[in-house]
């Protein structure tokens, strides 16, 4: 396959990048298809059926999605609709790459180079990509031993690569971040160099067998800090306490990079959101858990879709909402699932290296009670993205809910290993608290759902664990008091909706559940 030399920059069909100089310039996956065909087919107009033939595989696109990719594609090389340099529209026909091209199977320091007159000056700042980017600074050693850079070096290169995962964030490669290494820069520099709008800076320091390790995400438009946190560790067990805290750290991060995101949509009039800036509003809504903003979420969601019908995280969290809404008892789920299994599967088409994609498929089976179908496709958006707590914590539902309670236990202690505070974790203890009370661990059980409340006192999840494990261990009066505070979480709860809506695999497991309710009251 061959590689593109134009203007700067060089665009690698093999390795699927784009480069400006010594960096790498951040492009989504069909922009990056846009540019290749463009540069393939440079001399001819190329029609927008053809765009879509070749990117889309002939699916259906508005009009709207495909000028974003054009735009997407011309921001990424310098270009712009007004000065149209290199990509160049052809009113009612299409669109042509001008500018000039050399096209090699070898490395582009053995080729022949473009003319000085047709290279322009590379450019101070690069603009920033369609999505948020990300660099991560070499962490800082502390330390008076040299020695211990390796450590420093990996926790950066460990978390370089743990964010890349997040497919929907651009995170800068290792060897354009690391030419900063031992240099004072200002983030505002860093950003401007590498075109990003976040900066993750940190140290490490050692004091014979105790580790400090201090990070801090930055926003360099404002240059804020986001998010700050320190870890205090035992150096027992290097490569653990490494693979600890870089999950961590990245746990951490994500939720507030879609923090930073929606706080900027928010200041824009609601006519000119994008896609992106749709669904991180979406975000916002979800995670407050409640009936009202479930469906605001969902309408939030479906601009987005309108916007980009290809858009697979939007698709996948419609679907993640739709069943969410079913399982706290605020929908039906005879209604939720078809709609769900479109959103779902679309997602997977659009995207399927997209962990949020999987993610609503995954939780659609569960409660289609496709239940193999439905752990596959929970390992599957965890291989995706291991950091992903939300589809961790699930996950460990699918497991109880297929009677495998230990492993679900599991998987819900490690999501709120990656994601203690609340609103998730209100959601993940009461998740433990369900594996608990499967395994007749009455006591644990009425804990952990204790702990779910009191992060939020309105979850119906806590309260249905509460009350049934209650009931279950004979405690007449919490169990009395839990049921009348589910029944205000949740007015539509009986043992009809618990038999008939929750999805529980062995029958065993659903006689056991519905004994709680019943000793505690419920009808």
């Amino acid at each position: 396959m061959p590689k593109f030399l134009f203007a700067d920059h060089v665009l690698d069909t093999d390795c699927r990048e784009l480069s400006r100089g010594d960096l790498r310039v951040p492009v989504e996956p069909q922009v990056f298809d846009v540019l290749e065909y463009l540069l393939e087919h440079r001399g001819r107009v190329v029609s927008k059926d053809d765009l879509i033939e070749a990117v889309w595989r002939g699916r259906i696109v508005s009009d709207s999605t495909l000028t974003s990719r054009i735009n997407a594609a011309r921001k990424a090389i310098g270009d712009s609709g007004s000065d149209q340099k290199l990509i160049r529209t052809v009113p009612r026909k299409g669109f042509r790459f001008v500018g000039a091209v050399v096209a090699s199977k070898t490395r582009f320091e053995d080729a022949a180079p473009l003319a000085a007159a047709e290279v322009p000056p590379q450019p101070s700042e690069l603009p920033l990509p369609d999505r948020p980017a990300i660099a991560v600074l070499p962490f800082t050693n502390m330390s008076d031993d040299p020695e211990q850079d390796y450590f420093s070096d990996g926790m950066s290169e460990d978390l370089i690569t743990a964010l890349s995962k997040l497919r929907w964030f651009f995170v800068i490669a290792r060897n354009s971040t690391f030419t900063y290494k031992g240099r004072p820069v200002h983030i505002c520099e860093v950003a401007r160099e590498l075109g990003v709008r976040y900066v993750v800076e940190g140290s490490v320091r050692k004091n014979g067998d105790q580790l400090r390790i201090s990070v801090q995400l930055n926003d360099a438009s404002t240059g804020g800090h986001i998010w700050a946190e320190r870890y205090d560790r035992n150096l027992a067990g290097v490569f653990a306490v490494q693979d600890e805290i870089t999950e961590s750290i990245v746990a951490a991060i994500e939720p507030q990079l879609y923090a930073a995101e929606n706080f900027r949509a928010q200041s824009k009039p609601p006519g000119s959101l994008d896609a992106w800036e749709l669904v991180m509003r979406a975000l916002s809504h979800f995670w407050r858990i409640t009936r009202q903003d479930n469906v605001v979420a969902q309408a939030l969601l479906e601009k987005a879709i309108a916007t980009d019908p290809q858009y697979g995280q939007a698709l996948g969290l419609l679907a993640t909402s739709h069943i969410f809404g079913a399982h706290m008892g605020w929908a039906d789920i005879g209604v939720a699932v078809p709609i769900a299994q479109r959103a779902a599967l679309a997602a997977v088409e659009a995207d399927p290296e997209d962990a949020w994609a999987h993610l609503g498929l995954a939780y659609t089976y569960l409660f289609a009670r496709r239940f193999d179908d439905s752990i596959a496709a929970f390992e599957l958006a965890l291989r995706l993205n291991p950091n992903f707590a939300f589809a961790q914590a699930f996950y460990g539902a699918a497991l109880c809910y297929s009677g495998r309670w230990q492993e679900g236990d599991r998987a819900a202690r490690r999501a709120l290993r990656l994601s203690p505070r609340p609103p998730a974790a209100t959601m993940y203890y009461g998740i433990a608290g369900h594996a608990q009370f499967i395994g007749r661990n009455y006591d644990e059980a009425i804990r952990l759902a204790r702990e779910s409340l009191r992060q939020r006192a309105d979850f119906p999840g806590g309260h249905r664990v509460l009350t049934a494990a209650a009931g279950m261990a004979g405690y007449r009066d919490i169990a009395k008091a839990a049921l009348l505070e589910l029944r205000r979480a949740q007015p539509t709860i009986s043992l009809a909706w618990i038999a008939n809506e929750l999805p529980m695999r062995r029958d065993t497991d659903s006689e056991h559940y519905l004994e709680g309710f019943r000793r505690a009251g419920l009808t």
